[in-house]
């Protein structure tokens, strides 16, 4: 039986639709094409353990795992629970009525919960742009995609949450979050003010003139005189974020993996303090990683 689910891969600080394919034949052996990397291969023994640890199993036939469009590098275990739904439709375990209405990304732990992602509000951009109904996804990173609106959102601690709300025998709360008053609520919640700075009026006026006029501004000093501490301070004297850069920062750190622990929407400037000792290299390899 062939059945279609839909995970979705992170291109720069966008997203792309993944079809995952899974046939499950007479035969035996599990095959998985596509060109996925190690970890996405890997997901074979971490979904077969969590599917026992939940009352399930691997189905003892050929199981064929296609992942397209097959010209574009999966990397990650984000699709562990996108490919185990589609083994448990595919032999007849869960339900597969609903199943390609939603997009379903999570990593699988051995006892079928699932850990957080990279890339959720990318990805749940691209789905409400695709048509879907809505997004299945880690507990850790639902609120992060509920600031898409117009997209149902359904954040799941394990496995079997998942299979009962594709059954139908149980509802997964959906997650709402009404971005505009979350936005607007916190604009102006720092941890930092730049009027905890006390004294240093030359440095301060500089630091004004450059958050007005837009400048760049190098601070030269030896250790302790308040580099770092004047220059954490600066984001809050300048222009709070719009809606839509609130977005897109919020888009980078998402893919980044730099958003802390049920995060949504980033209000404010953010600040990076890389070490002086910090090599060319390490500076490239950050930005690569976050932009």
């Amino acid at each position: 039986m062939l059945v279609k689910t839909f995970g979705s891969a992170v291109l720069g600080v966008d997203a792309i639709t993944i079809t995952v394919e899974v046939n499950v034949d007479r035969g035996m052996k599990f095959f998985m094409v596509g060109l996925p990397d190690n970890a996405v291969k890997e997901s074979q023994q971490r979904i077969e353990a969590a599917l026992k640890n939940v009352g399930y199993k691997m189905p003892g036939k050929k199981v064929v795992v296609n992942m397209a469009p097959a010209d574009i590098r999966k990397e990650g275990s984000a699709y562990d629970l996108t490919i185990a739904s589609g083994i448990l439709a595919a032999s007849g375990q869960m339900s597969e009525e609903k199943v390609g209405e939603y997009l379903i990304m999570g990593e699988l732990s051995l006892d079928g919960s699932l850990q957080p992602i990279k890339g959720a509000l990318p990805i749940a951009i691209q789905a409400r742009k695709e048509g879907f109904k809505g997004f299945v996804l880690p507990k850790e990173n639902a609120l992060e995609a509920a600031i898409v609106d117009g997209l149902e959102v359904y954040g799941a601690n394990n496995i079997k949450e998942v299979i009962d709300f594709f059954d139908g025998e149980s509802s997964l709360k959906r997650e709402e979050l009404d971005t505009r008053k979350t936005f607007y609520e916190n604009l102006n919640k720092v941890d930092f003010d730049f009027e905890d700075v006390k004294g240093q009026e030359n440095i301060k006026r500089a630091l004004e003139i450059a958050a007005a006029g837009g400048h760049n501004v190098i601070l030269i000093g030896p250790p302790g005189a308040g580099k770092t501490m004047l220059a954490k301070r600066l984001p809050t004297i300048l222009p709070p974020l719009s809606l839509l850069e609130a977005l897109e920062t919020t888009k980078i750190h998402s893919v980044g993996g730099k958003l802390i622990k049920d995060a949504s929407l980033i209000n404010v400037r953010p600040f990076r303090a890389p070490h002086h000792t910090i090599s060319d290299v390490t500076v490239f390899n950050v930005e690569e990683r976050i932009y």
